[in-house]
């Protein structure tokens, strides 16, 4: 067991301000064995790839052991690998290639909750007097039988399950077989704590933390107020969802998490190099939560919210309001920004259905999402362009699309395996049927036939990070937003002596755009074309222009 790596990246301790992150889901991205399933010795294998991208780090999705009821999102042993993903040597050898190529590696924790098989809840349930009786939330029914609040769950239905043993209700803010943890009690902080340090001593760089504002609940049990309907929007969960309807005050985003925030902390910084970015679940307040917990240095680095994750369109105005919102509420802060993860239509799809030029489309994204303020997150297949799959009923895996069908098809579309080789068998992901399907309109996207095509999607991702690098103000800079119309976007980063201008064609059609005052010098390098006259520049559709203050 190497529980100490030998090869690691130098200790640079802000590493991830600016970073680009590569999310893995580990069930779709290679399977090394032939059982139809993504697995660890498949990452290790494609490690080349990413660092082909020029990613400084991958972030994997769970692969602890687990009953995959919620596919590795509810764990039933914390230190150890679900055998259909490999075992721990497996990992350790991941990290150690990871390493070799200048990769760093962070890992979901899954904090808020765990499998009802996991061991503690087991005891927990077992009795209300056992040792761990208190580690999760339990409550009394309501003196008429029902729960003990009105609060719902964001898979449907009420967040408290009945349990005939206790004689209780405990509470799931996902499946009911997700019991929540406890974590007013201090005997579990120090058990996830535990976890923590069981896998930065195996060598990891970071962790991404699944739900971190569900962790605390309001001891008092208050019912959520109603939420107007003006304001339901379907960021957190989908518009079919009467999770929607209420405000959620009391069910999560409470104040004692900033204490556990600090403890989490401290033993990160045990370490020399190590960060964290958390998943903030809030469709109201998530900004506001992310600068709560990203402010003061002594809580996680970095936070992601779901604005640029939900459906509503990308458009100048947005992202403008959207960063410098951020900046408001978040003025210590720092952001993790992406337009697609495991949980959410692809962006190609969910904003471009109706676009001609995809492709054009996405080089325009990805483009503008490396160069806002903050760090980047990449989901496999992005580099693709990737289409939302459409996948048939039968097909589905996922609970919460099952639950929901067929006006919310649920994350099975974005969850497709990765596709490697056109002509080899399931895109080259696995010998045998996945367990998902490969779409037949992604394999003239694999990799192998990107690989081929200068100017392909692919190799416009490897060469704006490449541009990208040469460029620290895209990584660490200030923002400045300069040009704002309905097609333009254009904003100035700057750090230190340097200044970088990026102006953005956010429409299907050519436009002129005004440069602000100054002396530009146009930078070469990023793939976009463009024409510059005397004071403005001719932007094809999805064009846009890079430059230096001279």
């Amino acid at each position: 067991m190497n529980q100490t790596n030998p090869i690691s990246p130098a200790p640079d301790k802000d590493w991830w301000r600016g970073a680009v992150i590569y999310q893995i889901y580990p069930r779709s991205y290679q399977d090394s064995n032939a059982d139809g399933i993504g697995d660890i010795r498949g990452i290790n294998a494609r490690l080349p790839h990413i660092a082909s991208l020029g990613a400084d780090a991958i972030w994997i999705s769970p692969f602890f052991t687990s009953p995959m009821r919620d596919f590795g999102y509810d764990v039933s042993d914390y230190c150890d690998v679900d055998p259909i993903f490999g075992t721990l040597a497996d990992f350790d050898d991941l990290v150690i290639t990871a390493h070799s190529l200048g990769i760093r590696v962070m890992i979901d924790l899954v904090l808020s909750h765990t499998s009802e098989q996991h061991p503690w809840f087991v005891e927990s349930r077992s009795s209300l007097t056992n040792p761990k009786a208190d580690w999760y939330v339990w409550s009394d029914a309501a003196p008429d039988g029902t729960p003990p609040t009105n609060w719902l769950s964001i898979f449907g239905g009420s967040a408290w399950q009945w349990d005939s043993r206790r004689q209780q209700y405990y509470l799931h803010n996902f499946l009911t077989s997700q019991p929540d943890l406890n974590f007013h009690n201090p005997d579990v902080q120090d058990a996830l704590l535990d976890v923590t340090r069981f896998w930065l001593a195996r060598g990891v760089d970071g962790f991404r933390l699944d739900t971190i504002n569900f962790y605390f609940h309001d001891r008092h049990l208050r019912n959520n107020p109603p939420l107007a309907p003006s304001l339901r929007n379907a960021q957190t969960a989908p518009a079919v969802n009467p999770y929607n309807h209420q405000e959620h005050l009391y069910d999560k985003s409470q104040p004692e998490n900033l204490e556990f925030l600090k403890r989490f902390r401290a033993v990160l910084d045990e370490y020399p190099a190590i960060t964290a970015v958390g998943e903030v679940g809030d469709s109201q307040r998530g900004l506001e939560i992310a600068g709560e917990y990203t402010s003061g240095g002594d809580k996680v680095h970095m936070c992601y919210a779901f604005e640029f994750l939900a459906p509503e369109p990308l458009t100048p105005d947005f992202v403008r309001a959207t960063q410098e919102k951020f900046g408001v509420v978040a003025p210590e802060g720092w952001a993790c920004w992406a337009f697609s993860n495991h949980d959410v239509t692809r962006h190609i799809s969910r904003w471009g259905a109706n676009i001609y030029d995809s492709d054009g489309y996405a080089k325009l994204l990805s483009a503008l999402l490396m160069t806002l303020r903050g760090s980047v997150c990449i989901y496999e297949g992005e580099e693709l362009a990737l289409p939302e799959a459409d996948l048939a009923y039968e097909d589905l895996r996922d609970p919460y699309g099952i639950q929901f069908w067929p006006n919310y098809k649920g994350r099975d579309g974005c969850r497709t395996p990765m596709v490697w080789e056109k002509a080899a068998p399931n895109g080259g992901f696995s010998l045998v049927r996945p367990w998902l399907p490969v779409p037949e309109n992604h394999l003239d996207r694999a990799v192998d036939c990107q690989n081929a095509e200068p100017t392909s999607v692919l190799n416009h991702y490897r060469n704006f990070l490449g541009f990208r690098r040469t460029q620290p103000a895209f990584a660490k800079g200030e923002i400045e937003f300069l040009i704002v119309d309905t097609a333009v976007l254009g904003f100035a980063r700057r750090f230190g002596n340097e200044t970088v201008l990026a102006v953005y064609n956010m429409s299907e059609h050519s436009v002129v755009a005004d440069l602000p005052e100054g002396n530009w010098e146009p930078l070469e390098g990023h793939g976009f074309p463009s024409e510059l006259n005397e004071r403005s520049i001719n932007l094809p559709a999805w064009g846009a222009w890079f430059a230096r203050r001279a």
